[in-house]
């Protein structure tokens, strides 16, 4: 790999991008197949993913499809199981599937609201790289990228399953990039603001300040073209303007 990234920097390699059908994981997608990997694109929804698999063929990538519920773990192991038997190798996973939660008290919200939003932020990525690790490690080497996000640094009020999830998250990125040291995976966990996508609409905030899903793909891309002696452990993206 090289500091600057290139149309060919990732040529060989395999991506797995969780959440791609949509927003920052499709943007995320885009960008890495640009760069020259194949990229498997992974959620619930297939039109949404045939919808980004065009869009990046229409560039000149390359995409696979599979439906994946990351809070599922035979669904997940089944991706893994594809992915070995279609590729036998993962260089890249991101971890971008995410979803959000209903507001008001913590103590007024339902635990089954509780369950899915730490299920899916927080549970799907443990099995996704429960999963799909042994294969980065047949790669010998590679890198993990977890979306979190701002909340996952500051308090959320009325809003502590979702800032639960991604503080957890980071605290799982950071304690995962320890472990995986040895077998040169570097985990990288990247915390964006205010981003304007369908998922986060931010009612009454300026959408051409807030954060753009391509912001966060050009911080992806820079991650796996940076040379092997370094990793950012951590990014934080803020936009330049309070949106």
């Amino acid at each position: 790999m090289t500091q600057t990234a290139s149309n060919a920097a990732l040529t060989g390699q395999v991506a797995v991008v969780t959440g791609s059908g949509r927003g920052i994981g499709a943007a995320i997608a885009a960008s890495l197949a640009n760069l020259g990997a194949r990229v498997v694109l992974c959620g619930r929804s297939r039109p949404s993913l045939e919808a980004t698999a065009e869009t990046i063929q229409k560039r000149g990538g390359q995409s696979s499809v599979i439906e994946c519920d990351v809070t599922n773990l035979h669904s997940v192991e089944a991706l893994a199981d594809r992915v070995d038997r279609t590729f036998s190798k993962v260089h890249i996973l991101v971890n971008n599937a995410g979803i959000g939660g209903a507001g008001g008290p913590l103590h007024m919200l339902a635990p089954d609201v509780w369950d899915q939003v730490l299920n899916t932020n927080l549970r799907g990525v443990y099995y996704c790289m429960r999963s799909l690790v042994p294969l980065m490690m047949r790669s010998q080497g590679g890198h993990i990228i977890n979306i979190s996000s701002i909340v996952g640094k500051n308090p959320l009020p009325n809003g502590a399953a979702y800032a639960a999830s991604k503080w957890g998250l980071n605290g799982l990125s950071y304690s995962v990039a320890e472990e995986l040291r040895g077998s040169n995976i570097r985990v990288s966990v990247i915390c964006p603001g205010s981003t304007h996508t369908e998922f986060s609409p931010h009612a009454g905030m300026n959408t051409e300040r807030m954060l753009q899903p391509s912001d966060v793909a050009h911080a992806v891309a820079m991650i796996v073209t940076q040379a092997p002696q370094s990793f950012a452990s951590e990014i934080v993206l803020r936009p330049t303007q309070k949106p």
